[in-house]
């Protein structure tokens, strides 16, 4: 497809009017042209049938590849009704059956893996994403926020882990204070009772 471009003089990435109007140009040039007597004439015809060639091979396949994105962008539209209504399920059996796998498929299918609470395969999706469509403010600011968010969940479970460790070791030593607080009562209690006795005998006798 790449000679076909190079035929016409444009390169793969012009639109649509700017194909149409080398076309034009070429062709009104070697229609003119393949009259002229000798090798000229027979170069300009044969110019002119490649040109023809060439430009309608490029239209047919710009028309598929429309149709294609026009297809993969309604798909992409029912996974995104699908996600608000809560049906993950049908988002992922809508996204595994297409094909255009661009970069906003990539996105889509973080969004699900983040439902699911897949986070490391969510951000995995979202690099693609961004390596694929780097310009792409939606998928990068994603990216950002579940990185942030998934910082945060670390450091919080970190956090939380040493704060459980140490609380036994403060209900332990708790409860062993209570424990040897209710001991050493119990044996005042019991040295004070002797010591009264004994004062009573004392006094007694």
């Amino acid at each position: 497809m790449q000679e076909n471009y190079k035929i016409l003089n444009v390169s793969p990435d012009c639109t649509d009017e700017e194909l149409k109007n080398a076309y034009e140009t070429l062709k009104k040039q070697y229609s003119e042209d393949r009259f002229l007597e000798g090798e000229k004439g027979n170069l300009a015809a044969k110019n002119l049938t490649k040109l023809e060639s060439a430009y309608r091979e490029i239209v047919e396949e710009r028309k598929e590849v429309k149709q294609e994105n026009t297809s993969t962008s309604k798909i992409f539209e029912e996974v995104e009704n699908a996600i608000k209504a809560g049906d993950v399920s049908k988002a992922q059996d809508l996204l595994d059956n297409c094909n255009d796998r661009n970069a906003e498929w990539h996105y889509l299918q973080s969004v699900l893996f983040y439902k699911k609470n897949w986070n490391n395969e969510s951000l995995k999706q979202l690099e693609i994403a961004v390596n694929m469509d780097p310009k792409n403010s939606k998928y990068s600011d994603a990216l950002n926020k579940l990185k942030e968010k998934m910082n945060k969940s670390e450091k919080k479970f970190h956090t939380g882990y040493n704060a459980n460790a140490q609380e036994p070791r403060q209900d332990n030593g708790t409860t062993d204070r209570q424990m040897g607080g209710g001991s050493c009562d119990c044996c005042s209690f019991c040295a004070t009772w002797c010591c009264m006795d004994m004062l009573c005998n004392m006094c007694c006798r």
